[in-house]
């Protein structure tokens, strides 16, 4: 087999990088906060009898139970009947955030959980309300807590950015597989293409992998526990 790999292919394909990248942290910041307050409802929002834990869950098992792709054309081409347009960029983005924030909930309740109780007693017992107990005493440690499953969800979703290239037709709304697609079906080289595109992304895992392990060591605690995960 003769492969041919073009240099010219580079810069148009650093372009998609930067795409993904983009994506991939604005959905996981955003995808955070919306996850750490289904999080906290989950676990202080009333009991199971609460309407506001009921739609919390409802949010959570929907969005975990309906494939991405799904999500995103619903967005890309549902919306718009709705009168509400969305290019590919920002379609692409509120899928993958509430996409992400359904699992980042179950993250965040998990490591919430695994602070002990008395804790939350002792900061009471101290005179804190329960609002400042939490952000002063339990969230800190849940932040470490979530870090290695929080970790494997960045990765996953940088993964998973590809799939905006099934709503992006102009270049500068092209990701990293995007473009690849662009590029493989000009030149036929589609092969070599996504040989290249896959190194892409496997260096980008491999530099997300060694930072959040080094993010993990520092800020761990010491006997603390990890809460389970499961997808």
């Amino acid at each position: 087999m003769n492969l041919v790999f073009d240099p010219a292919w580079l810069p148009r394909l650093g372009q998609g990088v930067l795409l993904t990248v983009q994506l991939t942290l604005y959905c996981m910041g955003l995808g955070a906060v919306l996850g750490a307050v289904l999080g906290l409802v989950r676990v202080y929002g009333g009991g199971r009898w609460s309407p506001l834990y009921w739609v919390a869950s409802a949010y959570i098992h929907f969005f975990r139970g309906t494939p991405l792709l799904v999500q995103l054309l619903g967005i890309y081409l549902g919306l718009p009947t709705a009168g509400i347009l969305v290019g590919p960029f920002l379609a692409g983005l509120l899928a993958m955030t509430l996409n992400t924030a359904a699992y980042q909930a179950e993250y965040f309740r998990g490591a919430i959980q695994s602070v002990k109780s008395g804790q939350m007693m002792a900061a009471r017992a101290l005179g804190m309300s329960r609002a400042q107990a939490i952000g002063h005493v339990i969230m800190p440690q849940a932040l470490r807590l979530i870090i290695p499953p929080w970790s494997n969800e960045l990765i996953y979703m940088l993964k998973y950015s590809s799939i905006v290239s099934m709503t992006a037709l102009r270049p500068e709304t092209m990701d990293l597989f995007g473009v690849a697609r662009s590029i493989a079906a000009r030149n036929f080289r589609y092969f070599e293409v996504y040989i290249l595109v896959a190194l892409f992304y496997l260096a980008m895992v491999l530099i997300l992998t060694v930072a959040l392990r080094w993010v993990e060591r520092r800020v761990r605690i010491p006997g603390l526990g990890t809460p389970g995960r499961g997808i």
